[in-house]
């Protein structure tokens, strides 16, 4: 068992014990909702990054759901990857001024029903992504929930020039779910430079060390076969 997969089955395991842990259940296998998502997300909206970004990627995971709505409804465009990258147009724009259910727009299945497909040369430049976690470190390391499509999603809006090095990465979590542990980096793993909770914003000391692009190497056959836009440009 790695060290990360320890570290998940413990947050997860202590945000059920805890009672912290919310709907869906259990909130293992997966980024876990939490109580104080809400309160997390309304943390953000006060930051300068979140007021001067124009574009916002997010995941579309549970805990993330008031993040989304808060971006369309600051008139925001949202942006949101196709489960698993499965499809040629593996990214969904939500586009503000043509919602009229944002509530509806931003669920997990609201999201493929009101977004438009676009490949990654399509997407607009993207000025913030928030991430769902499992762990983050005040380092700025972050641990998902083991499949990679986060950062895989970054590496190829990186590779088409939709992220730079002033695209600024954030999560939300709950305080639980910020750990001290040393937690074991590869250089396709994209470090979070805010760590937002219900009780405090979060600058972390990360260096700048945030993948400049596709890490082929990482990408075994079937991953590639399973990820149109991938395989066809892989070398």
């Amino acid at each position: 068992m790695t060290d990360k997969h320890r570290l998940r089955e413990r947050v997860w395991d202590d945000l059920e014990d805890s009672g912290v842990a919310r709907f869906p259940f259990p909130p293992h296998g997966r980024i876990p909702n939490y109580a104080g998502a809400d309160e997390a997300a309304a943390r953000l909206t006060e930051t300068d990054v979140w007021q001067r970004a124009e574009t916002v990627k997010a995941n579309p995971d549970a805990p993330q759901l008031p993040v989304r709505r808060a971006a369309l409804r600051a008139g925001k465009t949202l942006y949101a990857a196709v489960p698993r990258l499965r499809d040629e147009e593996c990214f969904l724009r939500l586009d503000p001024t043509t919602i009229d259910d944002i509530d509806a727009a931003t669920t997990v299945s609201g999201i493929e029903e009101y977004g438009d497909p676009v490949g990654p040369g399509d997407v607009d430049p993207i000025d913030l992504i928030v991430s769902g976690s499992v762990a983050v470190t005040d380092r700025g390391e972050r641990v998902g929930k083991g499949e990679g499509y986060s950062d895989l999603e970054f590496a190829l809006l990186r590779a088409f020039g939709r992220v730079d090095d002033d695209t600024t990465t954030v999560t939300t979590v709950h305080e639980r779910q910020v750990v001290d542990d040393a937690v074991p980096t590869a250089a396709h793993d994209v470090p979070m430079e805010y760590v937002v909770t219900p009780d405090r914003t979060i600058t972390t000391t990360h260096e700048d060390d945030t993948p400049s692009g596709i890490d082929w190497d990482a990408l075994d056959e079937q991953r590639l076969a399973e990820i149109p836009v991938l395989d066809r440009r892989s070398p």
